[in-house]
């Protein structure tokens, strides 16, 4: 049990870094289209750890809350698309995790006084989509 916290902390850590990170990148960076929560000048790289972060927290991968494209020739995912209900899902877990965090960890501070969320998608998922409430 300390163990899962220990890792959850760790891996909320690095989440909050690298939000911090994004929302510094220099100007000109790669504009990503429909992004409403995650900064619109995330880094590639960025925006691909967040979103390993999210699969390896579900247990899930990009499909599950990505559409595929609408030619069914292509077998490539629409990330711009917001046709599937679970990527909204996931926007007001992000947003529902935020004021959480900002609520009650809000004097959790890191080395610059960021502050460091403690609750996160493995809080509740633990790798599994539709995690079972605890009893």
């Amino acid at each position: 049990m300390n163990h899962n916290k220990k890792l959850t902390a760790a891996a909320v850590f690095v989440l909050s870094m690298i939000l911090g990170i994004a929302a510094t990148n220099p100007p000109g960076e790669h504009q990503y289209r429909n992004l409403k929560i995650l900064p619109k000048n995330i880094s590639h790289d960025d925006l691909d750890k967040v979103m390993d972060g999210f699969k390896d927290a579900l247990g899930v991968k990009c499909n599950f809350c990505h559409a595929a494209v609408k030619d069914s020739t292509q077998h490539k995912l629409d990330f711009a698309s917001d046709e599937k209900p679970e990527k909204n899902i996931a926007r007001s877990m992000m947003k529902m995790t935020g004021k959480i965090n900002k609520k009650f960890f809000s004097y959790n501070k890191g080395d610059q006084g960021e502050n460091i969320p403690t609750v996160s998608c493995m809080t509740c998922h633990r790798g599994s989509a539709h995690p079972e409430p605890k009893k």
